[in-house]
């Protein structure tokens, strides 16, 4: 069956059927092997060990990292030629989905070191550079760190004042500036460092050895929230010499790795924040089973088996877009190499094509894990708060998925621009649609009562509808502002907020739809709710935001049809009982006394 591969952003102004998405219900037999090896050494080696994580010991985490070097996952997304395994996008997602559940701590060690610390060499260094640093990076025998930011310059990536000077034999830089909330910084060998040279617009990316004597000192460990055992420094550099050999990439070409970098990370982080999910379910399912309160479980409860089916279904629509995109990413990829692309150049333009989705699923998944952790702490009530249940450790470590990677607010704004950028490119072709929707408001509606006798139908009518309605509000926002919409924050946030919630619930609609025909309707009636309330939710957060941002440029005849072009895209023609929708999830998780989707 040929695939019909859409480009970034094009979701939003297409059909994309069930047969073009995948799955977790479509992982290979290899990369459910791998699954199992990854939740095996987390369930051996990190979760017992939690308690050392919370205690600040560095050096465990350390070890913990070495450990998974030996069996491999450090180089899963490394080429074979560098001592990797080569595995595809889908696989390293996988990886990062199931070893990051146990500990905020060594989640961020892992990402930090296989994402911003190898990715830069591997993506964009040059052969001799990849023969010297991947192979002991791959194999834990070294550890990476990141050094982007600085005091002055976070969000604003670009801004940083670190200077890199070259020698008067024009043999190597002198770079001098200070780094923060450097992650590995602790036990890291070599530090990828973004430093300006002369005036340039544009900082250049370095290769730098982590060595004490070349006016390299750190500071002493942060204490931070959460992600109390990974080592977060500042990193000091004096006058550090560099071999000019150790340029990455070209001169001024550091913000573009940068950013390409945290595209990388952004859908990483959203992988990242899934197991973490599921495990807080099941341990807030098993208690809510165990406690008893007026002579009954807790889990009897109306509100608590709220609370229990909003988590999962929030865990099930994350999977479902974070895979999907992952797939995207990989058939991207495959169709640039068969198109005779190098791998790098194969990789970095397949995650750059899908930076919207990324910054999309960062923004969504982080925020559900934290939602997630929240109520575990409200179902596990006084014991929630306390330490001695895995509840408040994960809240804490939940927090800092919100600011890394670029906070949710610069995402947002940014997964907008990107689509605006890609719309004057002719890359998505958003005026055409929004001029079709305009039309539209001027024409009489239907009255026909429409058939939803096939699984889904008015669902994805629905779907359709939203889209209309993100088409509106956004298109005549371009019209009104123009090149100056960016200076309209607000707005852009509440046009993000109904493109994510577009993405999401059209991901779960099509997770399940494709689940249906594999094991038939009747075998995923609770699958089928989670899908249903999910996109409950997601009509009445488009409708508020649609209100939102229509009144922050509308005025008069013009805001009174817009209005009523939204109401007539937000309006169901059967309103599902969201009671029931969440009793059907709820009793399948307390029968099973864990998250079993």
């Amino acid at each position: 069956m040929s695939k019909d591969i859409t480009r970034g952003g094009q979701f939003l102004i297409k059909e994309t059927k069930y047969q073009d998405v995948f799955t977790p219900e479509d992982f290979t037999e290899e990369q459910i092997m791998m699954r199992d090896s990854v939740k095996e050494f987390i369930d051996k080696e990190i979760w017992p060990n939690k308690e050392k994580f919370e205690k600040k010991d560095y050096a465990f985490t350390e070890a913990s990292m070495r450990k998974a070097g030996e069996l491999g996952l450090l180089g899963v997304a490394v080429p074979e030629a560098y001592g990797g395994l080569e595995m595809g996008f889908i696989s390293t997602m996988l990886v990062c989905d199931y070893i990051s559940g146990a500990t905020g701590s060594f989640s961020t060690a892992f990402g930090a070191h296989t994402g911003i610390g190898t990715m830069p060499i591997t993506l964009y260094g040059n052969e001799e550079q990849k023969k010297k640093y991947v192979p002991k990076l791959a194999s834990g025998e070294w550890f990476g760190a990141y050094c982007l930011t600085e005091p002055d310059a976070g969000s604003d990536a670009n801004s940083g004042k670190t200077k890199a000077v070259l020698s008067a034999d024009g043999k190597h830089y002198s770079i001098t500036g200070q780094k923060m909330w450097i992650s590995n910084a602790g036990f890291c060998n070599v530090f990828i460092v973004f430093a300006r040279i002369e005036d340039d617009k544009n900082i250049t990316g370095f290769i730098v050895e982590n060595d004490p004597s070349n006016g390299i000192t750190l500071g002493e460990e942060e204490h931070k929230l959460g992600i109390r055992a990974s080592s977060t420094r500042q990193v000091f550099f004096s006058e550090t010499k560099v071999p000019v050999e150790n340029m990455l990439s070209e001169r001024g070409n550091g913000f573009k790795i940068a950013m390409n970098a945290l595209n990388v990370g952004r859908i990483k982080l959203a992988a990242a924040c899934l197991d973490s999910q599921r495990r807080l379910i099941t341990q807030s399912v098993k208690y809510a089973n165990e406690r008893i309160q007026f002579k009954t479980p807790i889990s009897t409860f109306g509100a608590i088996r709220t609370k229990l089916a909003e988590m999962a279904t929030n865990a099930y629509v994350g999977e479902a877009a974070s895979y999907r995109a992952a797939a995207s990413i990989e058939e991207r990829i495959n169709q640039r190499v068969a198109e005779g692309n190098s791998h790098q150049e194969a990789e970095l333009k397949g995650v750059e094509e899908f930076a919207i989705e990324c910054s999309i699923l960062k923004v969504a998944v982080s925020e559900d894990v934290q939602s997630c952790a929240d109520e575990g702490i409200q179902i596990f009530g006084g014991m929630g708060f306390s330490e001695d249940t895995p509840m408040e450790s994960a809240w804490r470590d939940a927090r800092i998925s919100r600011i890394y990677e670029g906070t949710n607010e610069i995402n947002r704004m940014l997964a907008v621009g990107m689509l605006i950028k890609k719309a004057m490119k002719g890359h998505v072709d958003l005026l055409g649609p929004a001029m079709k929707v305009a039309d539209e408001l001027m024409s009489i509606p239907s009255f026909d009562v429409p058939d939803y006798s096939e699984l889904f139908a008015e669902e994805k009518e629905m779907i359709s509808k939203l889209k209309q309605a993100f088409l509106m509000v956004a298109g005549s926002a371009v019209q009104k502002y123009g090149p100056d919409l960016d200076k309209h924050q607000a707005l852009l946030m509440a046009a993000s907020d109904m493109m994510i919630e577009i993405y999401m619930a059209e991901s779960a609609i099509l997770r399940t739809e494709k689940l249906a025909k594999l094991k038939g309707e009747e075998n995923i009636k609770e699958q089928i709710a989670m899908a249903q309330l999910y996109l409950y939710h997601a009509v009445d957060i488009i409708g508020a935001k649609g209100k939102e941002g229509i009144a922050s440029f509308a005025e008069g005849d013009e805001q009174r049809v817009m209005l009523m072009g939204l109401r007539r895209f937000t309006k169901y023609v059967n309103l599902p009982n969201v009671n029931a929708l969440r009793e059907t999830i709820a009793t399948k998780l307390v029968e099973s006394n864990e998250y079993v989707f």
